[in-house]
């Protein structure tokens, strides 16, 4: 029989792991419940998936398009909201991809997993509920229904305990039981800290007894507004925020507001706060905060609530808990350096147990007093739900008007206004949720393996062991995950080893490429232990382009095959695709990413450099592209299927690999036209012709690619798309190309339509233009690539920046220089280019990247090319 039990001995075996946790032994082994949880890295991955997994077949036949069908599930749903997070995906969605990707017993990973989504909808795809197994049956007849397992991997502690306890499986009425005797021995001992007089009008309430006795009409605290006190720049007098900002009458905070005592007009920016000291118990020293004092009390009287301002009854409440010593633990955790910790610090919040009022406080560190009792059942989700209140019983639940309440998401943001809700009540109500969340998964134990370590090195998952990938890695800088995190690990007193985090972080020493290179390191491991011919899906939310562009380029470096990209459209919940891979990330991706089969991967080491090695890939290529997507009735046009960025896969399936390409553009576009059919400006196998043209017959419509001219590519694009069947006179295209290339990109020397026409098109007798039949279009190709290297030559020429130039002729002339090995030319030339092309040009920073490494150079010379763009 095997021992699970976690010693030190055995922590001593993965302490050197990437991304082992800091913390005391003890609690890391006091948090962990091996097999399936441990709060470091797990040694007994190995053995999980020797039990559980299958090895690889190259003889298995594995048939799968990437998913292109809408999805559209809700975030209302009680495992989704039982606990807070940063991100979350529902799991409802997330069981669509693996339906779509598995089959039932496989192992899916998730190295992201957040709070453990991808480990409930892959144990839900066993026991979906009535209404959603329906949906998806309509949609899906041939569905595979059965459980799948899972391993879920997080850099974060907290993350991972979430994760373990939504797949761990409880007794929702044991639980609630326990939680409901434990609230009991709570309220019983804290309760009175939370009573004030009900008032009406002015006048306490009052209640007789059938003696004729009166007593106080007690009502129930659900939260007290704390409002910030500030100094007159001009008289000096202490100003009370609430009180001269707050407009009630108007339902608004008022931007500009007289001084009570001096009449001069201030604003909040021009306000200098007012601070006190105190003594401070746990720290056993004076500490400077910012100053407060209770403005309003919303209580209730039986079902009722009532607001009034605090009288003195609720001052000396006050000042009765301060004077009592809490006779319990609570983390005292000095706050980390972070870009997140100015928010408190501001405020005078420095340690951990600062974020509470004392009440609260007191509240939290009896529970968890009790919850670590060794007789209590289901410690672990008991302790969940404790820090699942942690957030809005704090100092950041703002107040806000018009029911907006709540804490600023993404931050630990201490505003002027703060409401912290009752830590019983809210108790109360979160033990309701989670035992609701329980009921509602079916979870099996031991179907899945919750760790905490890095995703940058999984030695203990073996190489091609996953069947499926589903991750919704860190983005750029937009989440700093391991401050955000920073109070629950107080409380679970195992924290984030942050030196692998991947992330943009100023404090943390990392910019963008740090990210891109520590998601480099992610995706490597992704590909190293998922099958060959398998699939991963990424999510990815940013508004940066350039850091869309370091996720493409971590992808494709780390040796996967960018196959779709859509964009998730939150509102309607719907996927679209995206029509460029330079495109402006302004919603949620969605990409479909395939490790190529090992097939391919063998046949291309001995092809390598050669045309046969050329359309080897661009079979494989096009068999993992979606055959013909609908929407409403509608077909949607497949950018991947387009000529050029089945071109751009092709060259960069060789660069990343470090190959010479060994065909030029034009030949390859004739080669494509001579090997493949073409439908709408899409390429297919010859066995999915039948399927597309069958769905196009049924389809109300075929879609449209839009077009937005920005530099050269999308202006012979746009061209192709008017000329497409019908052919135009110059003094035809003239207007509409004005209005439709008036806002090229700012380096971008946008050649004139004439040029783009004679180069790319042909004209007939009648001075119309046409686009060529592909025997001539090759002509064509050559000629307009002879015309660019021609003008990269020129550029060579010259010295400094090159502020505008054609943005094709530098990408034609980098080809021709990675095909000569002149890597130096590529670099010389990458570092006159604006910082903002390197960065966000995903064919430039291919070869950049590539030819950098190939000169040699390490980052303690020049860095990578992210980092000489920075640079400049």
């Amino acid at each position: 029989m095997t021992d699970y039990k976690l010693t030190e001995e055995r922590l001593d075996a993965v302490r050197k792991v990437e991304g082992f946790p800091r913390g005391k032994d003890k609690d890391i082994i006091a948090l962990s419940d091996p097999p399936y949880y441990t709060a470091c890295p797990n040694p007994w991955i190995g053995e999980f998936i020797e039990k559980h997994g299958r090895p690889f077949d190259p003889e298995e036949k594995y048939d799968c398009e990437p998913f292109a069908a809408d999805v559209s599930e809700g975030k209302n749903d009680p495992i989704y909201n039982a606990h807070s997070y940063h991100t979350k995906v529902p799991h409802k969605a997330i069981m669509r991809y693996i339906l779509h990707y598995t089959k039932p017993g496989d192992i899916v990973f998730d190295g992201f997993c957040g709070t453990g989504m991808t480990g409930v909808a892959a144990q839900m795809c066993g026991n979906p509920d009535p209404e959603f197994k329906e949906k998806v049956e309509r949609e899906t007849p041939d569905v595979a229904w059965g459980p799948r397992r899972a391993i879920l991997c997080d850099l974060s502690p907290a993350a991972t305990f979430i994760a373990y306890n939504y797949n761990n499986p409880v007794d929702p009425a044991a639980f609630e039981r326990e939680a409901k005797r434990i609230l009991a021995e709570v309220e019983k001992e804290c309760g009175w800290m939370y009573e004030t007089a009900h008032v009406v009008d002015g006048r306490v309430q009052v209640k007789r007894d059938v003696n004729g006795t009166t007593t106080p009409v007690k009502g129930r605290i659900n939260y007290t507004v704390w409002s910030d006190i500030f100094v007159c720049p001009h008289c000096s007098e202490e100003i009370i925020f609430w009180e001269v900002a707050v407009d009630h009458a108007e339902g608004k905070v008022r931007d500009e507001f007289p001084c009570p005592h001096c009449g001069a007009t201030t604003t909040k920016r021009s306000l200098e706060r007012a601070w006190e000291y105190v003594h401070d118990e746990a720290l056993r020293e004076t500490v400077r905060r910012a100053k407060q004092v209770p403005v309003q009390i919303n209580y209730s009287v039986g079902k009722k609530r009532f607001e009034k301002a605090p009288d003195e009854g609720d001052l000396d409440l006050l000042d009765r808990i301060e004077m009592k010593p809490i006779p319990y633990w609570y983390p005292t955790d000095e706050l980390p350096a972070g870009e997140k910790m100015s928010d408190p610090k501001n405020s005078g919040v420095t340690h951990v147990h600062q974020f509470y009022p004392k009440r609260n406080l007191w509240v939290l560190s009896s529970l968890y007093d009790k919850i670590r009792d060794k007789s209590v059942s289901e410690p672990n989700l008991l302790l969940l739900t404790l820090t699942s209140l942690l957030i809005y019983d704090s100092k950041l639940c703002r107040w806000r008007l018009g029911n907006r309440s709540g804490p600023l998401s993404g931050t630990l943001y201490i505003s002027s206004t703060t409401m912290p809700l009752d830590s019983l009540t809210i108790l109360g109500n979160r033990i309701k949720r989670f035992a609701k969340a329980k009921r509602s998964v079916n979870t099996v134990r031991g179907n899945v393996l919750t760790f905490t370590s890095s995703s940058s090195r999984l030695s203990s998952v073996p190489s091609n062991s996953i069947d499926y990938i589903f991750t919704d890695p860190p983005f750029g800088g937009n989440l700093m995950y391991s401050e955000l995190n920073f109070l629950w690990e107080a409380w679970l007193r195992v924290f984030t080893n942050n030196q692998s985090e991947a992330i943009v972080n100023r404090v943390q020493r990392k910019k963008l490429p740090d990210y891109q290179e520590l998601m480099e390191q992610c995706f490597a491991e992704n590909y190293r232990i998922l099958k060959p011919g398998r699939w991963m899906t990424v999510e990815f939310h940013n508004s940066q382009n350039k850091v869309w562009m370091a996720i493409q380029q971590a992808l494709t470096r780390a040796g996967f095959v960018i196959a779709d990209v859509r964009t998730l459209d939150k509102k309607q919940g719907t996927f679209n695709q995206v029509s460029s891979s330079n495109q402006s990330v302004k919603q949620d991706l969605i990409i479909s990413a395939y490790k190529p089969n090992g097939g391919l991967e063998d046949r291309f080491k001995l092809t390598a450099g050669t045309e046969e090695g050329v359309w080897d890939f661009v079979r494989q290529h096009l068999k993992h592209l979606p055959v013909a997507p609908d929407k409403d009735g509608v077909l949607q046009h497949v950018p991947e299927r387009q000529k050029h960025l089945l071109y751009d896969r092709m060259v960069a399936f060789h660069v990343q690999r470090g190959i010479i390409v060994p065909i030029s553009a034009p030949d390859f576009y004739f080669g494509l036209y001579q090997r493949f059919p073409e439908r709408d400006g899409m390429y297919f196998l010859p066995d999915q012709v039948p399927r597309y043209e069958q769905k196009r017959l049924v389809a109300d419509r075929v879609e449209q690619m839009s077009l937005f001219v920005h530099d050269e590519k999308s202006a012979i694009q746009w061209l192709r798309q008017q000329l497409n069947g019908a052919s135009k006179t110059y003094q035809e295209i003239q207007p509409a190309f004005m209005i439709e290339s008036k806002d090229p990109d700012k380096h971008e020397s946008l050649p004139e339509l004439g040029d783009l026409l004679e180069q790319n098109f042909l004209k007939d007798k009648e001075g119309r233009w046409y686009v060529p039949d592909p025997n001539k279009e090759s002509d064509l190709e050559k000629i307009r690539e002879k015309a660019l290297l021609k003008e990269f030559a020129a550029y060579l020429t010259t010295s400094g920046k090159l502020k505008t130039f054609r943005t094709e002729a530098v990408r034609a002339g980098f080809k021709r220089c990675w095909s000569e090995r002149d890597y130096a030319t590529i670099l010389r030339t990458g570092d006159r280019l604006p910082a903002s092309i390197l960065q966000e040009d995903d064919v430039l920073l291919m070869y950049y990247d590539n030819a950098r490494t190939r000169q040699g150079q390490t980052e303690h010379g020049r860095g990578t090319g992210r980092q000489v763009a920075l640079e400049q």
